[in-house]
Formats: C-alpha cells, sequence, structure tokens
C-alpha cells in the first residue's frame, strides 16, 4: 500500500451529504472532495456554512489547498466548488465525462448557449489520470452507473467512491438517473473491490438507517464481506435486477432539477437579471413523479 494520507469528514445532515478534507500532514497540503453549498428550496436562499466549516479546519491545521474535486455533478446539493476556488484560489477539477452530463442536461434545461466542454472546471480528468495532494500520489477511476460522468478519487490508500458503494448497511447508490446504468453501476464497484482489501472506503452519502450516528469510512474487504447488496446479490444479473427494482420505488431527490443546473457549472450560481436577483429553471413533467 501507498501512504496513507489524513481524511477529515464533514456530515452535512441536511442531505445526508458527506464532504472531505484529505491531507498529507507531511506537506501540509491538502484537497477538498464534494464540499456542500448550503441552499433552502424553501425559501429559495444560499449560505456557505458547510464551505466555511471546512475553511475554518483548514487554518486550524495550517494547511494549504491544492485541490477542489468533485466526484459527479451531484443532484441532492450545490457544490461550493466554485466559492471556495473563489476564498482559496486551488484550481477545481472533476470527470472528463461530465460534457456528456452537460449536454443531457443543457438540452433538458432549453440552453442552447450553454458551454457544455467541461470549460468551467480547471481541470478535467480522464480515466488513469494521476495527481498528487503534497507528496501522496492520486489516481483516478472512471465509476459510471450512478451517473454518466462519476468518478473514484483513490489517494494513497484512501478511495472516495462518491454514490457508488454506501457504507455495508446501506448496500449501493441508486442508478435510474437521467443517463444512469445499474449494469455499468455493478461493473464500478467491481473495479472498486478490485483494490487491495486494506483500502479504506469513504462514501459520499449516509443516511443513518435504524437511526444510527453517520457513518463514513470502511474498507474493501469489509465491503466485499457485509455490504447489503454486493454480499447477498455477487453475480452482475441478480445485483442489476435488485438494483433496478428498488430505483423504481425511491422518489427523485428533492433538489435534483435545482441542483444540475448549478452542478453542471461548477457550482457558479446564475448570473443576476436586470433586478439584481438570480433565478433557477425547473423544467416541468421532465421527470417521473412516482407519487406516493
Amino acid at each position: 500500500m501507498t501512504s496513507a494520507p489524513e481524511v477529515t469528514g464533514f456530515y452535512e445532515k441536511r442531505t445526508g451529504s458527506v464532504q472531505y478534507v484529505v491531507a498529507d500532514p507531511a506537506t501540509g497540503q491538502c484537497a477538498i472532495i464534494d464540499p456542500v453549498l448550503d441552499y433552502d428550496e424553501k425559501s429559495g436562499a444560499t449560505a456557505t456554512i458547510q464551505a466555511d466549516r471546512i475553511l475554518q479546519f483548514i487554518a486550524d491545521r495550517g494547511y494549504r489547498v491544492q485541490w477542489i474535486l468533485d466526484t459527479h455533478p451531484h443532484a441532492d446539493h450545490f457544490t461550493a466548488a466554485d466559492y471556495l476556488k473563489g476564498r482559496t484560489g486551488a484550481p477545481t477539477a472533476i470527470g472528463a465525462k461530465v460534457t456528456e452530463v452537460q449536454k443531457l442536461w443543457a438540452g433538458f434545461y432549453n440552453w442552447p448557449d450553454f458551454p457544455a466542454d467541461g470549460s468551467q472546471w480547471d481541470r478535467l480528468f480522464a480515466a488513469g489520470d494521476r495527481f498528487s495532494i503534497g507528496d501522496i500520489p492520486g489516481r483516478v477511476m472512471f465509476s459510471p452507473g450512478h451517473t454518466l460522468a462519476s468518478i473514484t478519487y483513490v489517494i494513497g490508500d484512501a478511495a472516495f467512491v462518491h454514490d457508488t458503494l454506501f457504507m455495508p448497511d446501506s448496500g449501493t447508490a441508486r442508478a435510474d438517473f437521467p443517463g444512469g446504468s445499474a449494469d455499468a453501476l455493478w461493473q464500478s464497484i467491481q473495479d472498486i473491490l478490485a483494490l487491495p482489501d486494506a483500502t479504506r472506503i469513504y462514501t459520499g452519502h449516509d443516511y443513518c438507517p435504524g437511526g444510527r450516528a453517520p457513518r463514513w469510512e470502511s474498507t474493501v474487504a469489509e465491503q466485499k464481506a457485509t455490504n447489503i447488496h454486493i454480499a447477498r446479490h455477487p453475480a452482475q444479473p441478480d445485483f442489476v435486477a435488485l438494483r433496478e427494482a428498488r430505483d423504481k420505488t425511491l422518489p427523485m431527490p428533492r433538489l435534483i432539477l435545482h441542483a444540475l443546473q448549478i452542478n453542471t457549472n461548477a457550482g457558479r450560481l446564475p448570473a443576476p437579471e436586470s433586478n439584481g436577483r438570480r433565478y433557477l429553471k425547473i423544467p416541468l413533467d421532465l421527470l417521473d413523479a412516482r407519487w406516493s
């Protein structure tokens, strides 16, 4: 195994999201992964509570931000990548397949002039690309299924798997968003579980089943042995059938139509209109309601 970064998770209760600071203590360099920009859909208010909490932690540790990384365009929260870039000057990055998600959602939002070329980020990572956090090596795995653009960051002995695997008692992520695929998700999970057994696995969400406290760290060995979807349904056809049946019962995330127009634009909020206010655009009757 390669060197082990210091990993600190920051749980965001409103959306069950986990944000990370991944640091090389020897050099003081760090990356921020999947940061949340606070958004209240009832009032339309935005805030930087979560991002400022992370910045304070970094300041207290004396770290320097080297990267601001998103694993995919999130459907359930706004990314704070653009805000953090403005505060730190660090470059932003995401998977190169984000351009496919941009094209898909630009059509949904009827944005004919939207630049669906990934230029909103400083770097687009392709599968196999390498980078570093201080002296700790990192590499990128392409992990589609939950979205077209999902990637996994492997940094030292830690893998940040976004919405592919959850904690073992919660199973795996849904694959029914536009561009999602349960078959692709199964293959992505196999690739992740082919990492060394001691690899630390960090999830993008935790929904606290049974009311337990939030958790977000496991290992490849633990996932293979006890994940309720993978261990019980190891064959691809069985897993795909389970995943697709479960997905049909799940309502769409309450922020999906809000969040994708922000997150396909690297966290930039819409430009103010003539009255100085910013506006979101919500397409009606685009997604299945799944009335309860």
